[in-house]
């Protein structure tokens, strides 16, 4: 890995402009392993050392990777125009990282979102060539029967899609909830297909994105957390991840 100087190593963590990290350096802000470092021209390996931000530990990363447990009434948006955007519930530095929301979900619709600032990682999570399953949990307005199970899973046709679209798998949890996995990620699909169906979606959470599942990360509507390598390597069977 390659050296950084100071002041570079706090602006790609998130920190501010160049000027401002270096400020922050200047002011005694700023340790490396316990000790403090005013000169902001000095380089380290930035894998290689124990840092302290504003009296806070700061952990290196050269790409974060975050699981938000998305509550209702945000957009998964930079430039939101009707509701707040998911990223004011980020800290700041994930807005200077240019952290993106891997795919949308609808201002109503909750549950498991990825951001990241890795091009490269959300293309693959996105891009229906690589057919990553999410699973989504609705509660319908009418009650589930078998007809509507069977017209799921054959598939449904869409005014504006050229074929039918069908879940991958469609499970009933209870009366009026199921169960579906998609591997696309169309434009409303979970309440598109339900209506095409003939019922109507009253609820939508995303439980699950490729083996990752919202329970196992412990989320309350809201909160956050940093994906580690055994989380990445439930999403994406890389080996770039298992290093």
């Amino acid at each position: 890995m390659k050296p950084l100087t100071l002041d570079r190593l706090l602006q790609s963590q998130g920190y501010g402009t160049r000027k401002w990290c270096q400020q922050i350096i200047a002011d005694g802000e700023f340790s490396v392993d316990g000790a403090v470092v005013t000169n902001h021209r000095q380089s380290v390996i930035p894998d290689a050392h124990h840092y302290t931000v504003l009296g806070k530990p700061m952990i290196w990363r050269a790409q974060v990777y975050i699981a938000l447990h998305k509550p209702p009434g945000y957009e998964c948006s930079r430039k939101a125009s009707h509701y707040p955007g998911v990223h004011t519930l980020l800290p700041e530095e994930m807005t200077w990282r240019e952290v993106q929301p891997v795919g949308r979900l609808d201002h109503d619709t909750t549950g498991l979102l990825l951001l990241s600032d890795d091009g490269g990682f959300i293309h693959r999570q996105a891009s229906p060539k690589h057919h990553v399953p999410k699973v989504y949990r609705a509660t319908t307005a009418q009650a589930v029967d078998p007809a509507l199970l069977i017209a799921l899973l054959a598939g449904v046709k869409l005014h504006d899609e050229p074929g039918s679209l069908a879940a991958l798998s469609c499970t009933q949890v209870d009366s009026h909830t199921l169960d579906l996995v998609l591997a696309e990620g169309k434009y409303h699909q979970v309440k598109r297909m339900l209506a095409a169906a003939g019922n109507h979606c009253a609820a939508l959470s995303r439980i699950q994105i490729g083996g990752l599942t919202l329970a196992s990360l412990q989320l309350a509507p809201g909160e956050w957390c940093y994906l580690e390598t055994e989380q990445l390597a439930l999403l994406v069977p890389d080996p770039a991840f298992h290093s």
